[in-house]
């Protein structure tokens, strides 16, 4: 299997850790009565750490489509190298640090990590031309 591949599966795990996070936090705001009812009317606010948890969970998802696709066509196009191994780490290693570092709100520090999984991104796919 493609280490590009492999790193696309530990990338869905991770998405998967931004979802729980999110969910778990804006339970802890809004209260496990609003989580499992069918949440009708406007909910309270999120705020604090629930609220970045809510706009990292967003922004993963904003990039992982993207990610996902380079990797797939990297893969069957037959193009895997190093740099597509390293651009999929990358991404995966920036994006795993991007959470914490979001729900603690380092805001400088959350930008360069966010351009770092961007640029893996863009050298995965920059293969395919």
């Amino acid at each position: 299997m493609a280490i590009e591949l492999k790193i696309l599966a530990w990338s869905v795990l991770l998405g998967l850790a931004h979802v729980f996070a999110a969910v778990a936090l804006a339970t802890r705001r809004r209260g496990l009565k609003w989580n499992v009812g069918n949440r009708d009317g406007e909910p309270k606010p999120l705020g604090g750490i629930a609220a970045r948890a809510a706009r990292a969970n967003h922004n993963f998802l904003e990039t992982f489509g993207f990610f996902a696709a380079a990797v797939l066509a990297v893969v069957l196009a037959k193009k895997s190298t190093a740099h597509t191994v390293l651009g999929a780490e990358l991404y995966f290693w920036a994006r795993a640090a991007y959470l914490p570092i979001y729900l603690i709100g380092i805001p400088y520090l959350r930008t360069l990590v966010w351009a770092i999984s961007l640029w893996g991104i863009l050298q995965v796919a920059a293969t395919l031309f």
